[in-house]
């Protein structure tokens, strides 16, 4: 029996995979595939799926522009329901003949949208919904036999539906959580419009993803990047189920990991029968990074020596490829897709060399978010402290230390960190939480300590709510537990006067600082 799917047509929009992973925690299954796919390959996909649905992503660019990517018209008319969300909803009024323009007013964050008509998509939904809106363009007047289903105050067509066809738009992101009610919108939209069943689970994901391993790898060896934390351990025990003994975990201590981080991955690692090697490469990660300031730049000297680094590896124990734990949100931020934008460059992902000594780098993970790679690690029988820990970057400190890294700073930056999970986990928000640490700023400013002048830096507390990683709000904290942790900073490090907390979303800013 083959399974219920819903394509996912990629224009380069931050949440497209998003939406991919939000089919899925319905148990639909989702693919994604470029915007430009023709009817014929459609027709080839359902050789395996049963395709119910195709949602259009959002993107970064207007669709009246001269370099839009475009949809082929064919997919519009095959019978399949089609919903298209911001630029996708702009796409199809514009494709029919509507007028879309770019708006009076911008709309960038949450709204509330008028219902006037609550037909399957909208079913059982309020008059007045709180949504999503990021958009500069909007559809000002809809072509002949499509009708508005709701408005906002800037945006006269904010959903429509044609009157025939089983086509779809919505300009605002059901996808984010912001959308209050985004989850009961795409569950109309799979349950009532596209008729799907609930018959995917990530059980099915690990046995195609061993399959590829073993397809892709063959007889031949491989090591895998193992960092410790969630994405890296998933992916070494998923390999290790694929290929057995033909793997190996490398850990690089760069010297940029949380205080005893290096011994609790060593331990840990050591239980499993996997291969094991630890390299000691801190002096060497340090001096590359001399009197470099620039986060790019950080990000792309230690992906790249991370890579001299395990192909040096490699060339003792012959192995042929590289594993990586690189999930979707590293790929997205990275604009690694022909129409997104880049972000910022992920070490294991565009921070990679041009040139490597490796027949591929295998990346199994590529298509989840951090909460199914959870999922996984549960279903592979990974220990609850792996299952659970809280995100870290690939770079580790170096990313969350401001200009130019240093001995001294690195010291002070590991200290901070140690008393922020400290006093969080004490204070038992942990289970509550998608991240919480210190970055050290460039920002100096005079303190008092001890009766005398202190002149030191200012360290920033980054605590955050997310599901996906994608967008994430600041966690309102309660006050003496930020005062206990501002309290023990300036207390037991004397090179700090000054804590500040952070209070941004993302978006407009990242979960990292770099």
């Amino acid at each position: 029996m083959k399974t219920d799917t819903i394509l996912v047509l990629d224009f380069g929009g931050q949440y497209c995979h998003l939406i991919a992973r939000r089919i899925r925690e319905h148990n639909v299954y989702s693919e994604i595939v470029s915007q430009d796919i023709s009817p014929k390959e459609v027709e080839n996909i359902k050789n395996r799926f049963d395709i119910k649905g195709i949602i259009l992503s959002g993107g970064p660019q207007s669709v009246y522009e001269q370099d839009a990517p475009k949809i082929n018209v064919g997919i519009l008319n095959l019978g399949i329901p089609v919903l298209g969300l911001c630029y996708g909803h702009q796409l199809i009024a514009q494709t029919y003949g509507g007028n879309v323009k770019q708006a009076k007013k911008k709309e960038y964050g949450i709204t509330y949208a008028t219902i006037t008509k609550p037909d399957e998509l909208l079913k059982s939904l309020g008059k007045k919904e709180k949504v999503w809106m990021s958009h500069g363009d909007t559809v000002y007047a809809l072509p002949k036999d499509f009708e508005v289903l709701a408005y906002t105050e800037n945006c006269p067509v904010a959903a429509f539906r044609h009157k025939e066809k089983p086509l779809y738009g919505l300009q605002w992101h059901p996808e984010v959580i912001h959308t209050e009610n985004g989850m009961k919108m795409l569950q109309n939209f799979l349950f009532e419009i596209c008729r799907c069943e609930a018959n995917w689970k990530m059980e099915d994901f690990v046995e195609k993803a061993i399959e590829e391993i073993q397809q892709t790898v063959e007889n031949r060896k491989a090591i895998v990047a193992l960092s410790g934390g969630i994405d890296s351990s998933t992916v070494t025990v998923l390999t290790a189920k694929a290929i057995g003994k033909n793997l190996t975990a490398v850990f690089v201590d760069h010297g940029f990991m949380r205080e005893n981080e290096p011994k609790f991955v060593q331990d840990t690692f050591q239980k499993f029968n996997i291969n094991f090697i630890a390299i000691k490469a801190r002096k060497r990660f340090l001096a590359k990074l001399e009197a470099v300031t620039e986060p790019e730049q950080k990000r792309k000297i230690i992906g790249k020596e991370f890579i001299r680094v395990f192909e040096n590896v490699a060339k003792k124990i012959k192995a042929d490829y590289l594993v990586q734990g690189t999930i979707y949100p590293d790929r997205i931020e990275s604009g690694i897709r022909k129409f997104s934008d880049k972000i910022k460059t992920h070490h294991n992902v565009a921070g990679l060399p041009l040139k490597i000594k490796f027949k591929a780098i295998v990346e199994p993970l590529r298509d989840l978010y951090k909460d199914e790679v959870r999922k996984l690690a549960a279903v592979l029988g990974l220990p609850k402290e792996l299952v659970f820990r809280q995100p870290f970057p690939g770079p580790g400190l170096a990313v969350r230390i401001m200009g130019e890294i240093t001995q001294e700073k690195i010291d002070i930056i590991k200290k901070a960190d140690k008393i922020v999970t400290e006093e969080i986990e004490k204070s038992g928000l942990k289970d509550h939480l998608w991240q919480y640490f210190a970055v050290l700023t460039e920002t100096r400013s005079t303190g008092v300590k001890g009766d005398s002048r202190a002149y030191g830096y200012t360290i920033a507390i980054r605590v955050v709510e997310s599901r996906e990683a994608m967008t994430a709000s600041f966690a309102k904290v309660p006050y003496n537990i930020l005062e206990t942790i501002s309290t023990r900073i300036t207390n037991e490090i004397l090179e700090v006067t000054r804590v500040v907390y952070d209070i941004t979303h993302k978006p407009p800013a990242t979960i990292e600082w770099e």
